[in-house]
């Protein structure tokens, strides 16, 4: 029995749920029960019950309660996916990059995109139908980078508030080799951040659901005194940030022709106090042992993005050594240079990623599982935004944000027969669970998201 007061409680959730607490491991409760307030928050959760047996000894009143029962079928709930990286104004291309490699993808592809979302009509399409996507995806916490506009930025955290996502809302910086059709000055950089950030503050002032994330494009668009004024800002206000990072070589090559002062990428970083353990670094595809301690020693985390990093012939990220020297990790989908805005299929893609890098290193040790995978994209994820201890895995004082997986659902790509259907009190029992969870992980869908929550508000059916 583990539970807070349950006064509030107005919800009960009942059945199986799945959850990896920690890397590697998949713990299953097969006949749970899950107490919510108003407000979200997991007030009671029982590893072994029903919901009579709850109604019961809590003395709670059935017909003040929303109950969601899903005792029957191949159904379980699974924690809310967290995307640690994603482009919200680039998902029009999503599955458009071509033959390209980063930097001409940028110039190609994406700047001329992300500039045209200076017009607010268009902008509105974009970010409402991204949401939604995402949504519907199992994505219940997004770090989104908007573009250098502060009121198309504004109107991302307005719409992420309005849907009942969970989002890092982040105004890009860039000043500074940049096209110039989309580039900023210093000065308009800094008023553009600060009305993102004011405005931030005035329609969330708690930071319930939205926050700012102060987003330098990456080291070779800023300028080292722009870097400065957001590494000032970042220390004044404990603001997270996020930026690239190490994702391409001929990029790599380049930051060092820039900041020839600095000792490496992370460095950077680093010399303009943007390295902390409240900064989310994508790629980290081709890191240097110096710059894997350094950002083991600033707490940093790193978003594996393993889609885009196959998209765009970038690398094949090292995680089993990341996660090895205690950086923390989680999934980015990379919208658009990842095609999919899907965390699950990320996942799977990060396990095939992990094997192919085996079989490069010879080292067994390199592949990642399936547990390991659903971590990165949920509790290893709501470490890198800040909220491992609300979201990311099931238990009491938890916030409610979850899916429930169905795999009978009309048009399910998982077919499970009746013999691969775990049984209570058999050898196979444990084994019969972990081969469900594979089966939805590498054949599952959005479809199979059949209902997803944030904070307790259900915004998918």
């Amino acid at each position: 029995m583990t539970k807070h007061t349950t006064d509030t409680i107005v919800a009960l959730y009942a059945g199986a749920f799945i959850h990896t607490p920690t890397l590697g491991q998949l713990d299953v409760i097969e006949h749970g029960v899950a107490g919510v307030s108003a407000d979200g928050s997991i007030l009671l959760f029982e590893r072994e019950s029903t919901v009579d047996a709850v109604i019961k000894e809590y003395s709670l009143n059935r017909a003040d309660l929303k109950i969601t029962d899903i005792t029957q079928g191949n159904r379980f709930f699974f924690p809310g996916f967290v995307d640690t990286h994603i482009h919200a104004p680039q998902y029009p291309n999503n599955g458009i990059f071509g033959n390209s490699t980063l930097l001409d993808w940028l110039t190609t592809y994406t700047f001329p995109l992300e500039a045209s979302l200076t017009n607010l009509k268009r902008a509105d399409l974009v970010y409402n139908k991204v949401i939604a996507r995402t949504l519907g995806n199992g994505t219940t916490c997004a770090a989104y980078y908007a573009t250098i506009d502060a009121d198309a930025t504004n109107l991302l955290a307005d719409l992420a508030l309005k849907l009942g996502q969970r989002a890092l809302i982040g105004k890009v910086c860039m000043n500074d080799n940049s096209p110039d059709y989309y580039i900023e000055t210093l000065d308009e950089c800094k008023h553009g951040t600060q009305k993102v950030l004011d405005h931030i503050k005035k329609v969330d002032p708690t930071n319930d659901l939205i926050a700012p994330v102060l987003t330098p494009r990456f080291a070779p668009s800023c300028t080292s005194e722009l870097m400065h004024w957001l590494g000032a800002l970042k220390k004044e206000h404990g603001l997270h940030s996020q930026t690239h990072i190490s994702e391409n070589k001929n990029e790599i090559e380049w930051v060092g022709k820039l900041f020839p002062d600095s000792a490496s990428y992370a460095d950077i970083y680093n010399d303009h106090n943007l390295l902390d353990d409240k900064t989310i670094l994508a790629h980290a595809i081709h890191l240097s042992d110096h710059e894997k301690d350094l950002i083991r020693e600033k707490g940093s985390g790193v978003s594996h993005c393993p889609i885009s990093n196959s998209a765009i012939t970038s690398g094949e990220c090292r995680v089993r050594w990341l996660l090895d020297n205690e950086i923390p990790v989680g999934l980015g989908t990379d919208v658009s240079g990842g095609f999919s805005p899907s965390i699950l299929n990320t996942a799977r893609q990060a396990v095939l990623v992990s094997r192919h890098l085996a079989m490069e290193t010879g080292s067994e040790h390199d592949k990642l599982s399936v547990e390991d995978v659903l971590f990165l994209g949920t509790q290893g994820g709501a470490k890198l935004v800040g909220l491992q201890d609300k979201i990311g895995s099931f238990g009491v004082g938890k916030h409610w944000d979850a899916q429930l997986i169905d795999l009978d659902t009309e048009g399910s790509q998982v077919d499970v027969f009746d013999w691969q259907v775990p049984e209570i009190n058999t050898e196979t029992y444990d084994q019969k669970w972990k081969n469900i969870v594979a089966k939805w992980l590498f054949n599952g869908d959005d479809r199979n998201s059949s209902r997803v929550w944030v904070k307790g508000r259900l915004v998918k059916e």
